[in-house]
């Protein structure tokens, strides 16, 4: 009996068009299937993505000397190139007196690239751009390997484009390595999710355990989509799931826990004060500044109701959309939640362990939690924080995409015919009311205003045309214009951003829209830019004044200082700090002066801040200790550890603040002035030796 083959299906023809001569799985072409992908893969598919991937590189890489960071963590990094102990705790000084506000996993990545390759600017922003790119790799195979390789194609240019996301690459906050890990942790849960498997989950809670070492809360934001993707899409029983969470949580809690519970168990005595806590314990800076603090907007150790939010605008759900964070993540924000809902509608009938359905739950997950917890945030907020809510947008934007496009192009009119053109409208109406907001900022965001309204309104027509009179080509090319018109806008801001000078303590993309402040979790002005491997920081004196939300770094003003018996040179830039000594001013001439004048001192000086303590040890290369911490309200320094300091030959030059403190600072400040000897050069820096102590 003649049986008939059933005809062959598209993938098919695919595969067999993709075919040549078999594969003598050697290294020639496993080298040769890197560069052009698996076999079933479209021609195009894996060259596209090299191009993204180089696209990302550059965006993050462009005029690299310009760089210049972040000095709060810069110095912190130099620091512990300088001492190992320094580096273990996250200290702002090789002395280890304080350390900085956040856990130290991101400034020992960098801390290994400089003892490497030496310290400097590349060397600090070569993790950065590697983390960046990775996780543009990453996504793409993770929305390729469920909706194909179109899906990923556009998450991964999406993600590459957001601004935001180009801002804080090409800079040395620890949010790229924050992301990267977050990206890992979810792509080890698919696996595990796909196999059913423990040791993926496993894994997947080891790289959020390192994430929450990197920023501690901020990594449990995706916990709960995490927890429910496992429970309710992996295919094995329901008590093999709640035990292989079990083991997975404990995983968790030792990936997350093992570096706090060592610093805490070590004698406060033999050890840094722990930078923004109250109690000088990790635990309290976890539940506190770092914790919740960040949501209620009440940590103990930073002060008031709402402290920090003017950097992002008021709290409150439109807060993504306002005019200071509009631009640097909003873009696709309604594309993504009408291809979320849409693609949820659209697997709504499929098995409980569908991969399709999985993913679309965890991304979306990922980027509501991620909204909700950014816009209703009522503590400190920096607009930089919102780059991880990116990869959930650019996968909602691929995968939905794609799933809405062809249940547009295939199904009925009366349930499909309106909402990808629905979709893309949206978006394409809010990109143009956010170049509108710029307008007459640039050409490139005139061009790219003018690009959105003609892309989208092609693509609409073209989609509604071609789907009811079934040219399926016309809906392709109108498929394409959605992709520019979603894309122009974020495009001109990544330029922006990767072309222009940011501010490394507040990055942002694209013009100044809003009055949102700089400043807060990092250091001030310049960073070690273009410094040699193997030299000295060369960074800039603070310039006495918080940068402003338009990104530009601050600008040092110049004053001059007259001669006196110290030697001090006139002309020198000038710097200010906050709390003790607060209205001090820091010059290269007293550095030079100090230096010269340690008489073998552990520290160079003691300052009120981290931002001017991190200024001039990027400008010295000594270490200098910050007696308040970032905000200067830190318990680091007591009366009694100064003297204890100063008997010792310790330190010998503190800085006060000619109107005195509060609290301890005004205890500290009059002891000084009373026993200090004063360096009449330079107003409020006193002298101090083991004699001066009774």
């Amino acid at each position: 009996m003649t049986t008939l083959a059933p005809p062959p299906s598209q993938e098919d023809a695919r595969r067999s068009h993709r075919a040549g001569p078999p594969a003598d799985g050697g290294v020639a072409a496993r080298a040769r299937r890197l560069f052009t992908g698996p076999e079933e893969d479209p021609r195009w598919a894996r060259p596209t993505l090299w191009g993204i991937l180089l696209l990302a590189t550059a965006l993050y890489a462009w005029n690299l000397t310009s760089i210049t960071g972040n000095t709060f963590y810069d110095a912190a990094v130099y620091s512990g190139t300088k001492s190992w102990k320094a580096f273990f705790f996250g200290a702002l000084d090789s002395g280890s007196f304080i350390t900085v506000d956040k856990p130290p996993f991101a400034l020992w990545v960098m801390g290994l690239s400089a003892r490497v390759f030496g310290y400097g600017t590349w060397q600090l922003m070569l993790p950065m751009i590697a983390a960046g790119t990775g996780s543009v790799a990453i996504l793409y195979r993770q929305v390729k390997r469920d909706f194909g390789a179109v899906a990923g194609t556009i998450s991964a240019i999406v993600l590459t484009l957001t601004p935001i996301t180009v801002a804080i690459t090409r800079d040395t906050n620890p949010d790229p390595i924050l992301v990267l890990l977050m990206m890992l942790g979810a792509a080890a849960l698919m696996k595990a999710v796909r196999n059913g498997r423990l040791m993926p989950l496993v894994w997947s809670a080891v790289a959020i355990g390192f994430a929450f070492n990197t920023k501690m809360m901020q990594a449990y934001v995706v916990l709960p989509v995490f927890f429910l993707v496992y429970l309710w899409a992996t295919n094995v029983s329901l008590g093999k799931r709640i035990r292989n969470l079990a083991v997975a949580t404990v995983a968790l809690i030792v990936s997350s826990a093992w570096w706090m519970v060592i610093v805490d168990l070590i004698p406060a005595s033999s050890r840094p004060y722990i930078g923004g806590s109250t109690d000088n314990t990790v635990w309290d800076l976890v539940i506190g500044y770092n914790g919740f603090g960040r949501i209620f907007g009440a940590s103990s150790s930073v002060g008031s109701q709402g402290n920090g939010a003017s950097f992002g605008g008021s709290s409150g759900l439109y807060r993504m959309f306002n005019e200071i964070m509009g631009g640097q993540i909003s873009w696709l924000i309604p594309f993504a939640a009408i291809a979320l809902v849409g693609g949820l509608v659209l697997r709504g009938r499929a098995p409980r362990t569908d991969a399709k359905r999985a993913a679309l739950m965890l991304w979306g997950g990922w980027f509501v939690l991620h909204f909700l917890t950014f816009s209703l945030a009522e503590g400190t907020f920096h607009p930089y924080y919102v780059t991880a809510m990116a990869p959930g947008i650019a996968a909602l934007a691929g995968a939905g995409g794609v799933l809405l496009y062809r249940a547009f192009r295939e199904g009925s009119a009366a349930k499909w015919a309106w909402v990808l053109p629905a979709a893309i409208a949206a978006s394409s109406v809010w990109a143009v009311v956010l170049l509108q907001r710029v307008s007459g900022s640039g050409t490139v965001y005139t061009v790219a205003e003018i690009v959105v309204g003609m892309a989208g309104v092609a693509s609409v027509l073209g989609l509604l045309v071609g789907r009811f009179t079934k040219r399926h080509r016309l809906m392709g090319f109108a498929a394409l214009a959605a992709v520019v018109a979603l894309l122009a806008g974020p495009a001109a801001y990544s330029v922006s951003a990767a072309t222009s000078s940011t501010n490394g303590t507040n990055p942002t993309a694209g013009p100044s829209t809003g009055g949102g402040m700089g400043g807060g979790g990092g250091g001030m002005g310049g960073a070690p830019s273009g410094t040699k491997s193997g030299t000295k920081p060369s960074g800039s004196a603070p310039s006495g004044t918080r940068p402003s939300g338009s990104g530009s770094a601050p600008s040092s003003s110049s004053s001059s200082s007259s001669s006196t018996e110290s030697g001090s040179e006139s002309g020198a830039q000038q710097a200010g700090g906050g709390g003790m000594g607060g209205d001090t001013q820091v010059s290269s001439a007293m550095i030079t002066y100090l230096k010269k004048h340690q008489d073998g001192a552990t520290w160079l000086l003691a300052v009120s801040t981290d931002q001017t303590a991190s200024s001039i040890i990027l400008e010295s290369g000594q270490p200098v200790i910050s007696m308040g911490g970032w905000s200067g309200s830190d318990n680091a320094m007591t009366l009694a550890k100064l003297k204890s300091l100063v008997k010792s030959g310790k330190l010998h030059y503190i800085m006060v603040s000619s109107t005195g403190g509060q609290g301890t600072s005004s205890e500290i400040t009059t002891w000084v002035k009373a026993h200090g000897t004063a360096v009449s050069a330079y107003s409020g820096l006193y002298r101090l030796d083991a004699s001066d102590v009774s």
